[in-house]
């Protein structure tokens, strides 16, 4: 099995200086590593025809409507499944989530904790951020939380790989991109993309209610 992660919005508790209102984490699941190379392979040839060059990298917020939408339609045929959390930050407490490193790996552990009757010897790819120090707790981190000793192991490694050689955390970005749109009210387009992949989704879950 084959995890990708990325997130969308920022881990700012600064609400009132510009940081965004909510954070979200999005895992895309492919339970066959054949389907995610076919997939892969979609998405160079989704550039070729939108007329991209072949450098180009998949942002959502980078792209337009147009690009969008036919990003999410063409691969929405694919095999995978995604499992997104919300942070609602308005309502989040406690000293912790004012230090960057223990927030995200929270919300993480929050999408992975929702995955966990679905992994099975998964390799999780994680979109680069953060120093080495960081990247290896993150990898200890799920990798402890995820493998009970007397059960089978759901996390067999955790990884890091930049996002732009990497088609599927593109996927990744483009997922949690449309459902993020889906809480920005101030947008006339906020339903429109989260609609193409909705039959792809596994859960969406909003922390703190």
């Amino acid at each position: 099995m084959l995890v990708f992660v990325d997130e969308s919005g920022d881990p700012g508790m600064k609400l009132e200086r510009a940081s965004s209102p909510y954070f979200v984490v999005t895992a895309v699941l492919f339970e066959d590593h054949d389907e995610a190379g076919a997939c892969d392979q979609r998405i160079d040839l989704i550039r070729r025809e939108l007329g991209l060059p072949e450098t180009v990298e998949f942002h959502f917020n980078k792209s337009s409507r147009r690009v969008r939408e036919y990003f999410l339609q063409e691969v929405a045929p694919y095999q995978f499944f995604y499992i997104a959390v919300v942070l609602n930050k308005r309502k989040l407490f406690g000293p912790g989530f004012r230090y960057k490193a223990s927030f995200y790996k929270y919300t993480v552990n929050l999408v992975f904790q929702n995955a966990k009757p679905y992994l099975r010897d998964a390799i999780v790819v994680i979109d680069r951020s953060g120093g080495d120090d960081f990247r290896r707790q993150l990898a200890a981190y799920l990798t402890r939380k995820m493998n009970d000793k007397d059960g089978p192991r759901l996390v067999r490694k955790v990884k890091t790989e930049r996002s732009h050689n990497n088609n599927l955390l593109q996927l990744a970005d483009m997922l949690c991109g449309a459902v993020s749109r889906t809480f920005r009210a101030d947008r006339t387009d906020n339903q429109a993309y989260r609609a193409l992949i909705r039959h792809r989704e596994l859960n969406v879950q909003v922390w703190p209610r």
